[in-house]
């Protein structure tokens, strides 16, 4: 029978608790363990035990109440020169959402200490504690467990201490302790202290004499380890990375964080290549109400294989001003034309040719945009001939404005730009363009017509022109355009509720023609035909060229989608561009566009059945070569861990490709991740890499071998990476996961 407590005895161990809440709060910082859990397909099975929180409600103590319960089967009070007091028969303390049970309690006051013993368990929402004894001294406000275990947050983490106090400021100190997430039969990982100080004020750790096991093999040791136990930033050592690094050898990374102050930082990244020898990384990252930015240097010295100094420099920034306008800064340079075929590592850097450097100024107001930049190129592809390089801009000005409803509802606008084109050879010089434009935008519900209007002005400044070219050449031209569509729906005869829309769109484009042969070419080419381009009223990207046309570009669009959430079942898009006239108009060693219309564009995207997602895009003319370029994707996810990728590409005369990778469980605890990329037209492949993931409750591993072109005469590396990922500690080993991301579309790791 639990017995009722006097008022006054009742006051001071609530006082007592009070203190306690504080210090109870601190040992939820033994959370700082564990790096933050993702969602687990395999969790550890923990032994059930009997919840405290469950016992208390049994037994009437409130979760509520903030005011210290006691429950107990008997009470024992002395009274005269023995004050103290003794509670038995299964001991239940409760305040709040903290709740402590001991088989007895005895309340000293002279001690100032509550003295549990027998079977203590202690329980709040992020911990579980479980002891022979335990000490709780008010005085001085120290809550001390001896032989301890305890269990943290949700993730399954566990550990056992000798010793587990925590002081009045919040300080949790533990002596002799183990910790891992497996389960109590099964501790596949271990990471073992002589003793472990947590900080709260500080928000640090610290760790003396530690050691990681791995099925009972020391993998890892440290005579001290600082480490933080909050989400703020703390300098130190991060997680080492080895693999294979292809012709470079094998590679060991060893990154070091620098907390410099609360909005700068860097790391500092040693990277080891067996082959090429020390490369040294760093990267500073800052932070203030204005600015942001992040630099980056890579260094090796005296290279082995390349018999040279090789340098990587990478900065990037942003400035935010209180009057609307912005600066950026890109900034690229690296010290040779091989440095990323032979130090990036992926077939996407192997292949840049060139290296952007810009500074620009823009602004955006109501009316006016303002831009502003100075442009410069590293060509670092040396098979590009001096002609082909990239032009400078040395400046670029450009001011584009927008004026909508005014009389009778007209859209004014306007576009200019100013350029100083230079390069070490061929022609430079200035062009100025100057765009006014009118439009008459007409909307009613389900359809919409825009008559337009613009003057196309420019003028050129050259210098080192070729012989018979003018050095002064101008060029204007009217552009006109008549906008028309329309937005169509019905409601289809479903149990789905399904709705199909169909939005047919006409443009007219008339641009008469000039002569243009006359003009440079400083920044103008032909872009590739899509969706996009059919509606622009040039054929051309850029001004050196204005083709002229007197064309008729039409299109519809069709969806089905689901009436109640939105949600799109299919949608598919077809269009042309219909040329009334030939047009003369071409860049220099082209010939003119006689056809009489362009070829065909669709796009559809819809899921075929369940599981199967399909994209396809597809341009086609008209011939024996029908097709210009094609690619589709082929998608059957039938699960959140089951993906299976097929893709094919093409382009007339530059590409075939088909690509197929996938991520599928062999078992509960197997994986098998891969990607195959060919080239139909080299008859060779591109990339593939094979893999496989094991998964416990609690670790897992993946293994993966690679074979790539990695440079632009295709060249082939090969590599092997190995990962082990301790759940809820850290991983060892190469980035593999990064890999897998980035080459199977869908992937996401299971194992965290």
């Amino acid at each position: 029978m639990g017995a009722s407590l006097p008022d006054f005895l009742i006051s001071i161990p609530a006082a007592i608790l009070s203190r306690h809440s504080y210090s109870f709060a601190g040992l939820t910082f033994l959370l700082a363990f564990s790096s933050a859990q993702g969602q687990q397909s395999l969790v550890c099975e923990l032994p059930e035990h009997q919840d405290l929180a469950e016992e208390a409600t049994d037994a009437g103590l409130s979760p509520r109440s903030e005011q210290l319960q006691i429950e107990a089967g008997n009470f024992e009070a002395g009274v005269g020169d023995d004050p103290t007091m003794q509670m038995s028969g299964g001991v239940l303390l409760r305040r709040g959402d903290r709740l402590a049970g001991a088989e007895k309690v005895t309340y000293d006051p002279d001690a100032g200490s509550l003295l549990l013993d027998g079977a203590v368990r202690y329980e709040d929402p992020q911990a579980r504690i479980s002891s022979e004894s335990a000490e709780f001294a008010y005085e001085s406000g120290r809550i001390r467990f001896e032989g301890a275990e305890f269990q943290l947050g949700r993730n399954n983490s566990r550990g056992a201490a000798d010793v587990l106090q925590i002081s009045e400021d919040g300080t949790v100190s533990l002596g002799e302790v183990s910790y891992t997430t497996c389960p109590p039969d099964s501790e596949d990982w271990v990471l073992q202290a002589d003793d472990i100080d947590l900080d709260s004020s500080e928000g640090t750790g610290r760790a003396r004499h530690v050691k990681l096991r791995f099925q009972g093999v020391p993998i890892l040791y440290s005579p001290y380890l600082s480490f933080p136990i909050t989400d703020a930033r703390k300098s130190g050592l991060l997680t080492p990375e080895l693999g294979s690094a292809g012709r470079s050898g094998n590679e060991l990374r060893i990154p070091w964080y620098w907390n410099i102050a609360d909005n700068y930082d860097a790391t500092l990244t040693p990277r080891l290549l067996s082959d090429r020898g020390l490369q040294l990384g760093s990267e500073f990252r800052y932070l203030t109400n204005r600015m942001d930015g992040i630099a980056q240097f890579e260094y090796l010295y005296d290279d082995n294989l390349a018999n040279r100094n090789r340098h990587l420099l990478n900065f990037n920034h942003r400035t935010l001003f209180d009057n609307g306008w912005r600066n950026l800064i890109d900034f690229r340079q690296a010290s040779d034309s091989n440095y990323f075929e032979d130090l990036g590592g992926s077939l996407s850097t192997s292949s840049i040719t060139h290296l952007n450097r810009s500074m620009l100024f823009d602004f955006y107001g109501e009316h006016w945009t303002l831009f502003g930049r100075l442009q410069d190129y590293q060509t670092i592809d040396s098979a590009i001939a001096p002609t082909d390089e990239p032009y400078r801009r040395l400046p670029q000005l450009a001011a584009s404005g927008s004026w909508p409803d005014r009389a009778l509802g007209m859209r004014y606008g306007f576009d200019g730009e100013l350029v100083y084109f230079d390069r070490d050879v061929g022609v430079t010089g200035w062009r100025l363009d100057l765009a006014p434009q009118i439009e008459w935008p007409l909307e009613r519900a389900g359809w919409f017509i825009t008559p337009g209007a613009m003057l196309e002005h420019t003028r050129y400044l050259l210098d080192d022109t070729e012989p018979g070219q003018r050095d002064e050449p101008t060029r204007t031209l009217p552009v006109a355009s008549l906008d028309a569509g329309m937005i169509l729906e019905r409601s289809m005869n479903s149990s789905r509720g399904l709705i199909q829309t169909l939005e047919p769109r006409v443009l007219y484009v008339h641009v008469p023609h000039r002569d243009q042969a006359d003009l440079p070419v400083f920044d103008t080419i032909v872009p590739d035909l899509n969706l996009v381009q059919l509606y622009r009223k040039n054929r051309f990207l850029g001004v050196d060229r204005i083709a002229d046309t007197d064309q008729l570009s039409i299109g519809v669009t069709s969806s089905i989608l689901e009436s109640d959430s939105g949600k799109e079942i299919v949608t598919a898009t077809i269009g042309q561009a219909l040329y009334l006239s030939d047009q003369e108009v071409s860049l220099p060693g082209q010939q003119s566009f006689t056809s009489a219309s362009s070829d065909y564009i669709a796009e559809v995207r819809f899921p075929l059945y369940e599981h199967f997602n399909f994209d396809l895009g597809h341009q086609w003319g008209t011939g024996d070569d029908a097709t210009t370029q094609s690619q589709a994707r082929l998608q059957y996810r039938p699960a959140s861990d089951k993906i299976l990728n097929l893709a094919y590409r093409f382009r007339r005369d530059s590409l075939e490709q088909g690509d197929v990778s996938w991520s599928w469980p062999l078992s509960q605890r197997w994986n098998f991740v891969g990607r195959y990329n060919f080239s139909f037209r080299d008859d060779e492949v591109l990339e593939q890499f094979f893999g496989l993931e094991y998964e416990s409750c609690c670790w897992g591993i993946r293994l993966v071998s690679r074979r790539h072109i990695s440079t632009r005469d295709g060249t082939r590396d090969s590599s092997f990476g190995l990962q082990l990922v301790l759940k809820g500690m850290t991983s060892v080993g190469t980035a593999a996961d990064k890999l897998l991301e980035h080459g199977i579309l869908g992937y996401t790791p299971d194992i965290e």
